[in-house]
């Protein structure tokens, strides 16, 4: 039987041996197009808070978050191993110091993995070897969370990502050489993108070998670029039925060997001006799923642009 798409929580068991689950992590850090070093404001979609909005307070140690959160899943799961991830912002645009530091705290017992979230212009070989040495010292696993989104450059540039894919591309090639897993973060309902580019985006994950990807529904949140120009009616977010449709098409585009970490995205109620068309995330993903098998449509399927023309 054919699976529908490689699923996350399946790669991990099979990597530990049982399930494993995620500890977001908070640090005291910003990225280079908010503080001016590129440009202001952030990424249009993003809110002063970031994206960790069920994170606990930067102010707490790295360990006791870890303590805190790993005391809890335990309890409620009854998990034994856990993956640090450092969820919120950029933090390889921290200064190394610093980051050594936090990246030290986080090596704790029943931790077999720490995953880092940051931007492709900010990767490093200075930052890549420190955690390559981390890597061998703890024999502890580490993981890199690209943020693309896409890989239209012109909605690059609307949104204010302050990248290019050129530095995407580089960024995945530096990550390759220490045999560090990408999980690749794409938002597939973007205002100006089309079903071409969910496409071209799958296809480029697919030819750099990219090991994960996590698959966003876009929310609007007040307070924000993107929250003013959906207001104003200025923008507009595709149905939900053709966001079912893109993602499987996405899915069909994708090597089978990458791991889908997500297929919806989830935001916080408050504040926010569109959020899944007010469903549950998890009832998008059924629909999703339904429709693949209902359909016959699996993840890999298909490789070639002109298939796309047949739809």
């Amino acid at each position: 039987m054919i699976k529908l798409y490689n699923e996350y929580s399946n790669y991990l068991k099979e990597k530990y041996g049982e399930k494993v689950y995620k500890l977001p992590v908070n640090i005291p850090c910003t990225c280079p197009n908010r503080d001016g070093t590129i440009g202001y404001g952030g990424c249009t979609f993003c809110s002063e808070v970031g994206t960790g909005f069920e994170m606990l307070n930067n102010s707490i140690s790295v360990k006791e978050q870890i303590i805190r959160n790993m005391d809890y899943i335990s309890k409620k799961y009854k998990a034994k191993k856990f993956i640090a991830y450092f969820q919120n912002y950029t933090n390889t645009y921290l200064k190394l110091e610093e980051f050594k530091k936090y990246i030290y705290e986080a090596v704790l017992e029943n931790v077999v993995e720490i995953s880092i979230s940051t931007r492709p212009d900010c990767i490093s070989d200075e930052y890549l070897e420190f955690l390559h040495s981390v890597q061998k010292q703890y024999e502890i696993n580490i993981s890199i969370e690209l943020g693309l989104q896409t890989v239209n450059y012109h909605t690059l540039i609307a949104i204010n990502r302050g990248h290019t894919l050129a530095e995407f591309i580089d960024a995945a090639i530096r990550i390759k050489k220490y045999n560090f897993e990408i999980c690749t973060h794409v938002i597939l309902n973007l205002p100006g993108d089309d079903l071409l580019d969910v496409v071209e985006t799958a296809k480029i994950l697919s030819v750099l070998k990219i090991d994960q990807v996590k698959i966003h529904s876009l929310y609007i949140m007040e307070n924000t670029i993107m929250g003013t120009l959906y207001k104003n009616n200025e923008i507009t977010v595709i149905s939900k039925d053709e966001y079912v449709e893109r993602v499987i098409v996405f899915l069909e585009y994708l090597n089978k060997d990458i791991v889908v970490q997500r297929l919806v995205g989830r935001a916080p109620k408050e504040n926010s001006l569109f959020v899944n068309w007010g469903m549950s995330w998890w009832k998008i993903k059924d629909e999703i799923l339904g429709k693949m098998e209902k359909e016959k449509r699996y993840q890999g399927s298909k490789k070639f642009l002109r298939e796309i023309k047949k739809m």
